[in-house]
């Protein structure tokens, strides 16, 4: 082979090791957007149809109440994991404040690994839903939930049993499609 048929072979091998990075990179990001818009926003739990975890926290500095594995028994409630640090809890807050405004359900707050000051202000900003809110400052308790990040909603039913989990931030449809029903049917139940 002489030396201009070597040259003119050497350019297409360059330009095929030149888009090699270019599309193993669009692929991985075709993965990726593939995964954020057909993801169905919700993660198994093993924790469906267990008794919560025992537990006992302190209140958030400025309020009375922390909240026990005991505040949970003798009626359907709502759990919510929040931290004030958290972007996605800001967007599902006012949906916690409207629901508490119906008193429908009772809503309960673990606050994860948050400073006292930037809790109060936070709720002080975007409103406050919770009757009960343990401080939940080592994390512990959160892990024993079963809980993946912040925030996180949980359904208990009257005995004390996580009925339904709800992994990110809610919006309305996840709200009245997912959540609600499930604290309707155990609230009739109850009646029952």
């Amino acid at each position: 082979m002489s030396g201009i048929e070597r040259n003119l072979h050497k350019p297409r091998w360059s330009v095929l090791i030149a888009a090699l990075p270019a599309t193993v990179f669009a692929a991985i990001a075709m993965a990726f957007l593939w995964g954020l818009f057909n993801n169905e926003g919700s993660l198994p739990s093993t924790m469906i149809g267990r008794d919560i975890p025992e537990f006992d926290l302190p209140p958030i500095d400025g309020r009375e109440n922390g909240l026990s594995a005991a505040d949970l028994r003798g009626e359907v409630s709502l759990v919510n994991v929040w931290a004030s640090w958290c972007v996605p809890c800001r967007v599902e807050m006012p949906l916690l404040v409207e629901l508490a405004q119906t008193k429908s359900v009772p809503i309960h707050g673990i606050n994860l690994k948050d400073k006292p000051a930037a809790a109060r202000r936070f709720l002080a900003e975007l409103g406050d839903p919770y009757h009960r809110i343990g401080a939940d400052s080592s994390g512990r308790t959160s892990i024993d939930w079963g809980v993946y990040g912040v925030p996180e909603t949980f359904v208990v039913d009257a005995e004390g049993r996580i009925a339904y989990k709800h992994v990110g931030p809610f919006d309305r449809q996840s709200l009245e499609n997912d959540i609600l029903p499930v604290v309707r049917r155990l609230q009739q139940e109850q009646g029952a």
